[in-house]
């Protein structure tokens, strides 16, 4: 029986990976108690289990006297050399084995109960430690349940339930049971039964660790990343500082022809990166986060971590960008507070007739805001809740939800328009700005990689620059290929000039 005990312990040790000390010592205590409770609080015993040659042996020690008072500590002398066979004196130990049999069913169920729960209190234990030394890490596991309801993703790693929340989630992504997924373990928290563990795949730790497996310079500390900003599925801003003068930041972590910035794009589901050259100069470092645009004039309040940029007219979109991200993700990364301001003052600002959006609104709703003079987008959304509720006769919520339609069309109609309109000239720039946009790499789709390039006519052609070049002779290079824009109209022109 004791040979099976043992067995049914080590293998325990095998499947549960629990320490074999740590075994033996809840087995110890485990038939201790089964002792106390049969002999008594005041038993004097020791328990010796041998995992290797699979025995448990309990040794109960009673004093030999003449007359016995508490049998639990004292025996008979004549029992004792009776038990023994040998000739034992008063006032000596005596030592004897209790066989396992002894204990009732009722003892025995009761230590199994006691075991399961350790048992259990330890692999509660194991898993925390386990992945509470691995805050920040990337693990991969397999995804086996979706709860439709609040949108959590059961994923299973090491035999352990990892949770992946909606919130952690990005939110172009489908998952669907089966497949495999990597994400980085945000959180470790102890609950009633195994410990809660969050993963996330929008947190920047996520993106910081993707880069690491991808470009070995950061991950042997070469290059550093300073910085991250991300809307995640949408965009990021990732400030980089090479410790080595040979090695150039942005161009290891983009590599040859965009090879390494794609593999961190595709795991995160085409979410364009950016990759800019960090420094510890906040005009530089803001001019190159708002890139593409081109930056009239910087005015920085270092202790209120302020900074008010001039930009012209042509390029507000771009310093804009999408939704408001490119500004958004520039302040998240400089840890300044960017506000644009327009070159030229308010009455160049985009607006749209209202007339535009009558099929969103349908003929009640437009007729209500045409008859009470409201013709133009500004002419609506510059106007205070409450007094259009108050105008119009129309619900709180419904007006929010106009204002709201009409903002993000005109939003998205003004950088449609911007970039209809083809690629503006470049601004009379600070002597630094050719520079930055020159040393400045671009993770991003071609369209936003043909604006950062300089288009001043007396410049030199720059490497940047090959695929702009007009020499009517020249071939198209391996960047145009991959920027997609192909041959323009002007070198056509410049080709028929000689003719």
């Amino acid at each position: 029986m004791n040979h099976e005990i043992v067995e049914s312990f080590a293998q325990m040790v095998r499947e549960k990976g629990i320490d074999k000390d740590i075994l033996v010592g809840i087995v110890e205590d485990i038939f201790g108690m089964m002792v106390r409770k049969k002999y008594g609080p005041t038993a004097k015993f020791d328990v010796v289990v041998n995992m290797e040659k699979g025995d448990i042996e309990i040794y109960l020690e009673r004093e030999v006297v003449e007359e016995v008072i508490d049998p639990i500590v004292q025996v008979d002398i004549k029992e004792a050399r009776k038990k023994s066979g040998e000739d034992i004196e008063v006032g000596e130990e005596f030592v004897e084995i209790v066989p396992l049999d002894s204990f009732g069913r009722r003892l025995v169920v009761s230590a199994k109960q006691n075991l399961n729960q350790r048992i259990k209190e330890i692999e509660r234990e194991a898993i925390y430690n386990e992945y509470s030394t691995s805050l920040g890490e990337i693990v991969v596991g397999e995804i086996y349940q979706i709860r439709k309801g609040k949108g959590e993703i059961l994923v299973i790693h090491n035999k352990n339930e990892l949770i992946l929340p909606r919130s952690e989630q990005i939110y172009k992504e489908r998952y669907k049971k089966g497949d495999t997924l990597r994400a980085v373990v945000k959180e470790v928290r102890k609950g009633a039964g195994n410990p809660v563990v969050i993963i996330s795949r929008t947190d920047p730790q996520f993106l910081m660790r993707l880069f690491e497996i991808e470009i070995p310079e950061i991950y042997d500390g070469i290059i550093e990343i300073k910085a991250i900003a991300r809307e995640p599925g949408d965009r990021a801003k990732v400030s980089v500082l090479s410790h080595d003068d040979r090695i150039d930041a942005v161009g290891a972590c983009v590599g040859m022809k965009g090879v390494r910035i794609h593999a961190i794009v595709r795991e995160l589901n085409n979410e364009n990166i950016d990759v800019i050259n960090w420094t510890d100069d906040p005009l530089v470092f803001i001019t190159r986060s708002l890139s593409p645009a081109k930056l009239k004039e910087i005015q920085l309040d270092k202790e209120n971590k302020r900074a008010n940029v001039t930009v012209a007219a042509d390029q507000v979109s771009l310093a804009i960008g999408k939704n408001g991200q490119n500004v958004r993700l520039a302040s998240k990364l400089t840890t300044y507070d960017i506000q644009l301001i327009k070159e030229g003052g308010e009455e160049e600002e985009y607006d749209m007739d209202l007339s535009e959006f009558r099929e969103e609104l349908g003929d009640v709703i437009f007729h209500k805001f045409f008859d009470e003079g409201y013709e133009s987008v500004h002419d609506v959304i510059d106007t205070t809740v409450e007094e259009l509720v108050n105008t119009l006769g129309i619900e709180k919520e419904k007006i929010e939800e106009i204002v709201g339609l009409l903002k993000k069309g005109l939003e998205d109609a003004e950088i449609e328009d911007a970039e209809d309109g083809g690629e503006p000239a470049a601004p009379t720039a600070q002597p630094e700005t050719p520079g930055l946009e020159a040393s400045t790499e671009k993770a991003e789709p071609a369209s936003d990689l043909g604006e950062t390039e300089s288009t001043e006519p007396n410049e030199p052609v720059r490497e940047s620059d090959e695929s702009k070049s007009t020499e009517p002779n020249e071939p198209v290079s391996e960047s145009d290929e991959a920027k997609g824009t192909g041959p323009t109209e002007a070198p056509v022109d410049e080709e028929k000039q000689p003719q």
